[in-house]
């Protein structure tokens, strides 16, 4: 099988579609990949290092209100289009998978108009403006919520699959997660991270938090704050005692973040729809802090539906304080039962088949071409 994958801006976009490909590879070797991306998202430096051919088209977002800008950017979309007929044509896929992101829009679009079966993913509950644009030419839609198939009643085939981050996850081992990070394995781990570009006010929160962790005794912390922040956060970190004793580890990145999360007890993160996927799969319980800073506000759409099903604590953004946030983390790890209940909860929502499910629908849609 031959399979474009397009997807891009943020790693929520890039993780599943490059999941859906390996996923591919396994259940069908031999299958050959291409990944078309723009030169200005993450997909250009994640993607050509895991291995995969790289392509680029040039496009930019929409803005909500009517501007010069959008005249602008129609313009890109026709080009866009162009030159994504031109890459199809050469690669001659039997498939074209999206995954939500601006890119996704001229390259599934000119799939659907060249024949070429199409399938786009939707990982957040409130979908994105490209998807809702490119349902009614795919072939298929898959959804990550069940409450994301009424956004796509105009799609042919609407179906909910989970997040194919999901599958990757299912591989992961716990002691090696622990011994990456120079623990034993069954050392209590709260992982806290901002997503893959970081998040300032998490980074603030757990740096005004950190002169209380000694009341956590026996809790290990992973601090992953982002690359743009690293350097500032760490120097700062190195004046605080539970940096000093150990307690505290500031990363720069995790290169085995499925192994960690699998040997975390708690977690502190956005909620983003990949992240979601990933501990749900696991059963691992979290505070989440949505980003408010997203389009329809689809990452508290996202909690929500994780707190409503008693599998995650929400803070939001404004409410976000270093107090707050200790009382969030404690109340959890001071309550066993709590914790393993809310662990139980999101494993209820997993969906570890979730790449293998969207797979068995590429092969079944493939055949009309």
């Amino acid at each position: 099988m031959r399979i474009v994958l397009t997807g891009g801006g943020t790693g929520g976009h890039i993780y599943p579609a490059v999941a859906i490909g390996r996923q591919a590879q396994e259940q069908a070797p031999g299958t050959e990949l291409l990944y078309i991306g723009t030169t200005r998202g993450l997909e250009n430096r994640i993607v050509p290092k895991l291995g995969i051919r790289f392509e680029a088209v040039e496009i930019t977002g929409f803005r909500r209100k009517l501007s010069l800008e959008n005249v602008k950017t129609v313009v890109r979309f026709l080009k866009g289009v162009k030159r994504a007929k031109r890459l199809l044509r050469e690669f001659k896929p039997d498939v074209v998978v999206g995954t939500g992101g601006y890119v996704c829009g001229p390259v599934v679009y000119a799939a659907a108009k060249l024949g070429i079966p199409t399938l786009i993913h939707e990982q957040n509950v409130i979908p994105g403006l490209t998807n809702q644009f490119l349902a009614r030419y795919t072939d298929s839609v898959a959804v990550s919520f069940p409450d994301s198939e009424r956004h796509f009643a105009k799609a042919k085939r609407t179906f909910y699959a989970g997040n194919p981050c999901a599958t990757n996850v299912m591989r992961a081992q716990s002691d090696k997660g622990s011994a990456s990070l120079g623990l034993q394995a069954g050392s209590r781990i709260v992982l806290v991270f901002g997503g893959s570009r970081g998040a300032k006010a998490i980074n603030e929160a757990m740096l005004d938090m950190a002169p209380q962790l000694h009341k956590l005794a026996g809790v290990h912390f992973v601090f992953v704050p982002g690359e743009v922040y690293y350097e500032d956060v760490k120097r700062r970190a190195e004046q605080l005692p539970a940096y000093k004793s150990g307690q505290l580890q500031v990363v720069a990145y995790l290169h085995n973040m499925p192994d960690v999360l699998a040997a975390s007890q708690l977690v502190v993160s956005r909620s983003g729809a990949s992240t979601i996927a990933e501990m749900t799969a696991l059963g691992v319980p979290s505070i989440l802090i949505p980003s408010p800073n997203v389009t329809n506000n689809h990452q508290e759409a996202n909690a929500r539906s994780l707190v409503e099903a008693g599998a995650a604590t929400m803070v939001l953004e404004r409410e976000l304080s270093g107090d707050r946030l200790f009382e969030a983390v404690s109340s959890m790890l001071n309550d066993e039962k709590k914790l393993a209940q809310t662990g139980k909860a999101a494993l209820t929502l997993g969906m570890p088949d979730s790449a293998v499910t969207i797979v068995d629908e590429l092969k079944r849609i493939s055949k009309k071409k």
